[in-house]
């Protein structure tokens, strides 16, 4: 990276810059906020809207889409249990009981904040040790990346609720829907009943959707305002979450590093992170018998993680122009389109776009809080509507979300089918997390064992050889068993009941 740049600073400091942040986070906000909308859909739209602009001006303002995004999803997840977005599920499952409890200001409070956190760090990360850390993330080879998303596996354990037995069998689930499709190392259908629609898979954000939006609104159908949770003007105030955010500071920054780590990693996504930081939350908090019943700690650890993500996966993008992720893909295409090569090369020939980025990245944080921290007062209001006006509503969002991700009436219809599900899960007290999780993990668990017996056939080696050939596979073969062990003898109970 090149020096610093005084100038360059100052220039982000100017009255446009500053209303190109604001403007950007507070449409990723909005966009996140949507059942089924992200901000990668959010960066898509505005895409075409960049290329009259400045570059540098242009990438911030996806910068701050992404930044705002990742917090949005987390508005309507606690206010209706319904996620914008799969990363905001845990939010959901904590924040969801709290306003059913009139406490729904206060789990907004502690998402932002929280948020503000992580997506400090992770820019903080971005802007101190890129070169360093993308040359880390380049040490990942298919085996380091097969034992990172086993531990994220064996999470699953930690984040079980009362019956360990339900938590496999939805894990067990999950893993067996990321199976269907067309196996893309052997070339072979597998579960598709010769359909045509169901050889592309099934996508996660309609599971996302049935399970937690469709489920919980086909449960409200039918139902009244005062039959479902009452308004509550609370006197909550900001500096009381807080108080208590710094209370729990070695747990949002631990979240926050979890998600900063695993953001780095290209093609791992921001859910593995958040669920880790999620499940690693519970097994060392001291209330865990209270998680999925609105617990604040859940909505620090997942939120701190989840904006942690957005600084970090910008790393092997700007060091290495390797995108981590389809939203980092996207925000790679307009600088490309600009005539911006990535890579080490960036920092020497284009300084001006890349510590603009950095430096404004910083503001879109600031934005976020401002936007967020004083916006609750409005969000809250959507309480105030009778559920005979949201339940509609959210379903034709979540409709549209889950087709305009491949503009696919195919997606609908599982969203439903799905939802169906979902509402068998909650009267039956099937936890909903492992099949998310099941899903996510199950083609990067396949695709890089895959991947690694490939490279063990041609070596001429047994595939065991292969993995632990490497001490950072070995390192990270012992955190798996490590995390095992500490999740065994956390529920010990539960299998000896």
């Amino acid at each position: 990276m090149g020096a610093f740049d005084l100038d360059i600073l100052l220039g982000t400091l100017s009255p446009d810059v500053l209303m190109i942040v604001f403007i950007g986070v507070l449409i990723g906000i909005i966009v996140g906020a949507i059942p089924g909308l992200n901000g990668a859909i959010g960066i898509s739209l505005l895409l075409p809207l960049t290329f009259a602009m400045d570059p540098q001006n242009g990438i911030l303002l996806l910068g701050g889409i992404y930044m705002g995004g990742m917090y949005g999803g987390s508005i309507t997840a606690i206010l209706l249990n319904v996620p914008g977005d799969v990363v905001a599920a845990p939010a959901a499952m904590e924040g969801y009981p709290l306003t059913k409890q009139g406490r729904a200001k206060e789990a907004l409070y502690y998402s932002i904040f929280s948020s503000m956190v992580g997506g400090f760090l992770g820019v903080l990360t971005l802007i101190l040790f890129t070169p360093p850390l993308a040359n880390l993330a380049l040490m990942f080879g298919p085996a380091e990346m097969f034992f990172i998303s086993l531990s994220g596996l064996v999470v699953i354990g930690a984040i079980a609720g009362n019956n360990v037995y339900k938590s496999i069998f939805a894990a067990l689930l999950g893993l067996f829907i990321s199976t269907i499709g067309v196996d893309m190392a052997a070339g072979a259908e597998r579960f598709t009943f010769e359909a045509m629609t169901l050889r592309q898979g099934i996508n996660l954000i309609p599971i996302v959707l049935g399970l937690f939006c469709f489920a919980e609104m086909f449960l409200n159908i039918g139902k009244k305002s005062n039959e479902v949770m009452t308004y509550k003007d609370q006197s909550i105030k900001r500096m009381t979450v807080i108080k208590d955010v710094i209370k729990h500071k070695f747990l949002v920054v631990k979240s926050s590093l979890i998600g900063t780590f695993i953001g780095i990693l290209p093609g791992v996504g921001t859910t593995l992170a958040v669920f880790m930081a999620y499940g690693e939350s519970k097994r060392t908090s001291k209330r865990r018998d209270q998680f999925e019943k609105g617990n604040t700690e859940g909505i620090m650890a997942a939120e701190s993680a989840n904006n942690a993500t957005v600084g970090s996966s910008m790393v092997p993008l700007l060091a290495l122009g390797v995108p981590g992720s389809p939203t980092t893909a996207i925000i790679a295409g307009a600088l490309i389109i600009h005539g911006i090569v990535l890579g080490p090369s960036l920092f020497e020939q284009r300084p001006d776009v890349a510590y603009t980025f950095l430096y404004g990245m910083l503001l879109t944080v600031v934005a976020m809080g401002v936007i967020g921290a004083f916006g609750i007062k409005y969000f809250s209001y959507i309480l105030k509507v009778r559920q005979e006006f949201i339940v509609p509503t959210v379903l034709i969002f979540a409709l549209f979300g889950a087709y305009s991700i491949r503009n696919s009436l195919f997606d609908v219809l599982i969203a439903i089918i799905i939802g169906l599900f979902g509402v068998i899960f909650k009267k039956t007290g099937v936890p909903l997390a492992p099949v998310i999780i099941g899903v996510v993990l199950g083609p990067l668990i396949e695709r890089n064992l895959t991947r690694a017996m490939t490279i063990a056939e041609a070596q001429n080696v047994p595939l065991i050889q292969y993995m632990l050939t490497n001490p950072l596979s070995i390192a990270l073969l012992g955190f798996v068993i490590l995390l095992l062990v500490i999740v065994l003898k956390m529920r010990k109970k539960d299998f000896g009941a």
